[in-house]
Parts: structure tokens; sequence; C-alpha cells
């Protein structure tokens, strides 16, 4: 689905959020965007871990037809080919501070729970 075809989005504002970030692996290609912009394929695979390049090479082609990442190729040999976020996908970063906070507070509250035994 892409970003022009509103019709097919669901009613639900958290679940077209989820539609087009709801994987794992397309909120880590988010996070390490967000932080390190412009990266290589590889520099991304790396990044992440434990990717498969197949699957990598699927999300990153998903966000670029969704309008999150700008995907560009350089005229050289070996080619070289380069991944940023659109202004649309740095619209995005509230939404991962969001999701870092609350991990943050979960891992402090579990921690904490731990240490009463």
């Amino acid at each position: 689905m892409s970003m022009n075809n509103t019709d097919e989005l669901p009613l639900c504002p958290v679940e077209t959020t989820l539609h087009f970030i709801g994987s794992k692996w397309k909120v880590l290609i988010l996070r390490d965007l967000l932080a390190n912009e412009p990266l290589r394929f590889k520099e991304l695979q790396k990044s992440i871990g434990s990717i498969s390049q197949k699957m990598l090479t699927e999300k990153l082609r998903e966000m670029e037809a969704a309008g999150l990442v700008n995907r560009k190729v350089y005229a050289e040999v070996p080619p070289r080919v380069e991944y940023s976020l659109t202004s649309l996908g740095r619209t995005l970063e509230p939404v991962l501070e969001a999701m870092w906070t609350w991990g943050e507070s979960y891992k402090v509250s579990v921690e904490a729970d731990c240490a009463q035994f």
C-alpha cells in the first residue's frame, strides 16, 4: 500500500501507524537511520544484527514505497547505495522516542521488582 492510497488505510490511527512501522525490523531501521543517516545497506545490516539480506531489502523497499525512506544510488563502480529518512520518515522520531522511554521505564520497574526478592 502506498502512502497515496488513503482509502485502503485502517480507520484507527494506531493501526495505520502499525501498518507502516509494525514490524520489529522497520522500527530498528528507523532507529538506526534516525541516529546515523545516511547509511549503506551493509552498515544497516551490521547495525541491526540478525536481519537477513532478503528481509532488509524487503523492509527497505516497503518503507521506500511508503515514502519513509530515500534510496540514493551513486553512479560509481562498484555501485554505492545510501539510505536516509524522508521528511515524512523523520516525523516518526517522537514515536520511537516514546518507545525508548517506555522501554527504559519498564526495565527500571522490572529491576526494582527483582530487587525486592
